[in-house]
């Protein structure tokens, strides 16, 4: 899924790091982030997330 990084850096805005995927996901619905950054969010596995750079990688692994 090729989710445009610009879009995701706009959804992930105001995230407090260490961050848990509630926290990323809860986050990029205030900021009303597209569909495909919304499921791509919402794919990932269940953990803390230290950076922006942590999520960006994992969304690139292609969770779903």
């Amino acid at each position: 899924m090729a989710v445009n990084p610009i879009e995701m850096q706009k959804a992930l805005g105001g995230v407090e790091y260490p961050a848990s995927k509630k926290e990323i996901v809860d986050q990029a619905q205030k900021h009303k982030a597209d569909k495909k950054v919304m499921e791509a969010l919402k794919s990932l596995p269940e953990k803390q997330y230290d950076s922006p750079a942590a999520v960006n990688k994992e969304v690139g692994k292609g969770g779903s």
